[in-house]
């Protein structure tokens, strides 16, 4: 039976009238994820460069959130061939690849999406769930086509150098890390300071006159919304663990008196 796969995170973009929210997924459950992916919200990051993910505990976040209206995007660890050739694999068509610093690293991410002569993408589709196993008619041929790659502009180097970034034929997009380039500018822990986000802002602004979108990580809403009126076209506006961390506190908070919590956090 020939099968089509969901279009890409940039198609849903395109298609859009407002810039796209979502939150990441971070705790490796799917049971969290598809409870995260009913929330009415427009996408997930499930993240594995800070996250306890591996390719089994993906594929299963994939399952549990692929009968839900929303984009998912995957974050590797590494720009690597290898790593993202098992991503492409299991089925993820939306990457985000972290610590881009260069056009030269967003061309080797190009590169490792792309099947010969066009890249270096393996080819064993036939026994791939990208392909649904050969479901998917003229998978090899349109492979590209259902694949869309973000790079992350996280440093002083990347965001110097992010028109060249953009320029590179296969970036999709780019999104901005303001904690880990708070921390390349000496800045550590320090991502609402007004050098950084004058640092995000110049790479929105080089976005949009690229003609690519950006998207941007903002936890607190006011920085967010600040984002969006600069350009943003997505956003990352919390996580599943940060939510569980701050409510549980909060119930915490509420329920045991502060002096025996006091007693037991001295532990």
């Amino acid at each position: 039976m020939p099968l089509q796969l969901t279009p890409t995170f940039y198609s849903a973009l395109a298609e859009a009238d407002r810039p796209l929210t979502g939150m990441w997924v971070c705790s490796g459950s799917p049971l969290v994820a598809e409870i995260c992916a009913g929330s009415g919200l427009d996408w997930l990051l499930i993240d594995a460069e800070h996250s306890p993910n591996g390719l089994e505990s993906i594929l299963s976040q994939l399952h549990a959130v692929s009968g839900y209206p929303l984009q998912v995007m995957v974050r590797p660890p590494v720009n690597d061939t290898v790593v993202i050739k098992q991503y492409l694999d299991l089925g993820v068509q939306n990457l985000l690849i972290p610590m881009v610093n260069s056009a030269e690293e967003a061309a080797a991410a190009v590169a490792a999406v792309r099947y010969p002569p066009h890249g270096v993408r393996g080819v064993g589709s036939a026994l791939a769930r990208a392909s649904r196993w050969n479901r998917v008619p003229d998978y090899l041929a349109t492979a590209s086509e259902t694949i869309s790659l973000t790079v992350q502009i996280e440093s002083e180097a990347a965001a110097s150098a992010v028109e060249e970034i953009l320029a590179v034929d296969g970036v999709d997009g780019i999104f901005l890390g303001p904690s880990d380039l708070a921390a390349s500018m000496g800045l550590l822990g320090q991502q609402e300071n007004p050098l950084v986000r004058a640092v995000v802002e110049h790479c929105l602004e080089a976005a949009k006159a690229a003609g690519k979108p950006a998207g941007v990580n903002a936890f607190n809403p006011d920085t967010a919304r600040a984002y969006l009126d600069a350009g943003a076209s997505f956003v990352l506006v919390g996580a599943d663990v940060a939510v569980l961390a701050r409510a549980s506190e909060g119930f915490a908070k509420t329920f045991i008196p502060a002096s025996e919590k006091a007693e037991r956090d001295s532990y």
